[in-house]
């Protein structure tokens, strides 16, 4: 049951991340839920690390670090897969 919570949670902070990140984004559902759930961890681990949450439940500052850790990783990914369109004129 934690895992299909995990990929809910990962959905709901991948779609957000995508929707705060600037231009438009070329993934998959399946890449927005694997960047939402990296960046779920990552942001559990912060909060944990800060002793303001923990990695086993997404509390108000771990979904904050969690969809911030979402938008870096979205911007990478975006960036590495030259995911912004590019006219040529």
């Amino acid at each position: 049951m934690q895992i299909l919570g995990l990929i809910v949670v990962g959905l709901i902070i991948g779609a957000l991340a995508r929707l705060l990140q600037p231009g438009r984004q070329r993934m998959s559902i399946l890449a927005t839920m694997l960047l939402g759930v990296v960046g779920a961890i990552i942001g559990g681990l912060i909060a944990d690390w800060l002793d303001v949450g923990s990695i086993t439940e997404l509390n108000f500052w771990g979904f904050v670090f969690a969809l911030l850790a979402a938008v870096i990783l979205v911007g990478i990914y975006a960036g590495v897969s030259g995911g912004r369109d590019r006219t040529v004129r």
